[in-house]
Parts: C-alpha cells; structure tokens; sequence
C-alpha cells in the first residue's frame, strides 16, 4: 500500500510516498481501508519534531482518518467489516489502510461525507472539552475566538453558538472575517498580519474591548498565540477564562499583572492528554458533537481536498497559516 512518511526531522518538502507492507491488527485493533485524513497542526510540529509527542521515524503524519472497517483483530466487538467509522490516532493516517485501536474509532453518522467525517474529532473535540471542561462556557458568554476561521476557530464559533454565546471572532483578512460570518460569528475584528509596535498592539486591544463590549470576554479561546495574545488578555472580562490553544504565531509572553487585575484564569486545553486520561467523559463528548451534527448545529467546512501523493501541500498550506475551514486528503 502507498504511504506518505516522514524519514528525517524536516517539513513538508522532506516528506515521501513510500510502499509500505499492510499491516495486520492485534488484539484490541482494526484495520480501517482510509478514505480521508485530516491535516491538523500538531501534523506541522511533528514533522520538525517540536509537538509533545515524537514518534519512532519512519512515520506517517495524519491523527484522525475516515474509512471503513476492512478487519476486526482479535477482542474488537463493537466494529463490523464494512462498517464506516472515523478513527483517532496520533499519527499514521496518511496512507492507504491504517490500525485504529479500540475505543478510539466511533460510527459515522448516516448520510456525512467522508472528508467532513474525518474533521470532526480533532477541531470540534479539542473545543468541546476547551469550552466545557476548561472554559465552563454558558448561556449568555462572550466569546472571543482568534484564528476564527482555521477548523479549529470554525468549530469555536459553532459550538459556542449552539451554547448560546456571542460571538466575536477575530481574524487576518476579510474574506476569513466573511467565513467566519457565515458561519455564526455576531462580530468580527481583522487584525494586522504583520508585526505590531506597542501603539498597534494597544488599537488591536481596544478594537477587541468594543467589540467583546462593556464586561469584555468571558472567555478568550486563543488558537493563534505570538502578538496577539496580550491585546486578547487585556479585553478580558472580570473572572474570565483565557483558554491557550496553539500558538502558530510564536509563544506568548502574557504579562502576569493583567491576570491580577482582572481576576482572570490563564487554561491550558490538551485535548490529546485528555481524552488518554478521561476516555470515558472523551467519549460522551463525542456522542454529543455527533447529536450537535445531526441537529445541524455543526458542519465542518472542508475547504480544500488533496490527493495522497500531494499530502505536503496540504502540509504546508496549514503551516503558511493559509488554510480556511479544513485542508482533507483523501485516497480515492
């Protein structure tokens, strides 16, 4: 079966298409002919070798895919031959067939797509348990979203809409302030995609205050991290809740003397260590995306597929901070 792979520490131009035996499930795994894979940004840390994790080289890139069940391994009950699941991995979904392991596979609903399948667990989980066991959003919230119009930021704006927040998401250009438009959001904000001085950084702060309104944020869900983040913190509202997320944009250095001032948590959200340490509550949280779905309340948007050997590309295009919505390979 093909293959994309990582060899040596590098980015997307150092990746290759490689033949590769199928493997065989084990115990407690199947194996899943893949349809599509999502591209995600831990993808872009792994392959230069900066995300928590470093697996074992050679590797495939890609943690969540969509396919069908090809074999059942040994103990796996709740699984068919034949039946269309989306499967969470880490790592190793960019290739043809790849093993899933039990209790991290679930059914895809009837009547969605592969590629919006495939785009669920990772956006729409990493904001579920960010906005519920982190942020303990409810009804009536402001929220303020940066990187609003990535997968992850899509997935902020809708869920925080089905929870009956306000939405104010901030952006880098207007055709991602339209997206994120579409897609719920009551406000938006552009903010410069070049570097700040401290006048800048001070208008970007109180266009967030005007925005957010009066008591500020309740919640900052921060996806992007670098300069933004402290223009972000100072339009927090009393007792709020600043949730990290990512930081493309580079680490942030958030001046602790803010917090103080307005009483406010600084929330990590790691939802890969989540759903290891609490499996059960992660699973809860995933029937409930699947409802929110079927409702209509979420619907990932799939801006752009790929093909197999083009796996890179997508890569890259996530890495450049270019992608809108989410970048999919898919095999066929």
């Amino acid at each position: 079966m093909k293959a994309i792979q990582t060899h040596e520490v590098g980015g997307p131009e150092t990746l290759k298409l490689d033949e590769i035996d199928v493997p065989t499930p084990g115990k407690g795994e199947i194996l899943v002919d893949v349809k599509a894979c999502a591209i995600n940004y831990p993808d872009t840390l792994m392959i230069r070798d900066l995300y928590q994790f470093k697996p074992e080289r050679p590797y495939s890139p890609g943690g969540e895919i969509a396919g069908v069940v090809e074999v059942v391994g040994e103990g796996v009950t709740s699984c068919k031959p034949g039946d269309r699941v989306i499967g969470m991995l880490g790592n190793g979904g960019l290739r043809e067939k790849a093993i899933v392991a039990d209790g991290r596979f679930f059914p895809i609903p009837d009547g969605v797509p592969f590629e919006k399948a495939a785009s669920l667990l990772m956006t729409y989980g990493t904001t579920i348990h960010g906005f519920k066991d982190r942020g303990h959003i409810k009804e009536g919230d402001v929220v303020l979203i940066l990187g609003a119009a990535g997968g992850v930021g899509l997935s902020a704006v809708e869920l925080a809409k089905a929870y009956g927040a306000k939405v104010v998401a901030a952006v880098s250009s207007e055709a991602k302030a339209e997206i994120a438009r579409n897609a719920g959001a009551d406000d938006v904000v552009i903010y410069p995609r070049e570097e700040m001085d401290k006048a800048a950084s001070k208008e970007l702060a109180n266009a967030f205050k005007a925005a957010c309104g009066p008591n500020g944020a309740n919640i900052v869900y921060d996806i992007v991290g670098g300069q933004y983040s402290e223009p972000a913190l100072r339009s927090i509202a009393w007792e709020g809740k600043f949730l990290v997320v990512g930081f493309p944009a580079g680490i942030p250095k958030l001046p602790l003397n803010l917090t103080l001032l307005k009483s406010c948590d600084v929330c990590g959200v790691f939802w890969g260590a989540f759903t290891a340490r609490e499996p059960a509550k992660f699973v809860d949280q995933v029937k409930e995306l699947f409802t929110l779905m079927q409702e209509g309340k979420i619907d990932p948007l799939v801006s752009e597929t790929f093909p197999l050997e083009r796996a890179g590309d997508a890569i890259a295009k996530l890495e450049a901070r270019e992608a809108v919505g989410k970048l999919v390979v898919t095999m066929d």
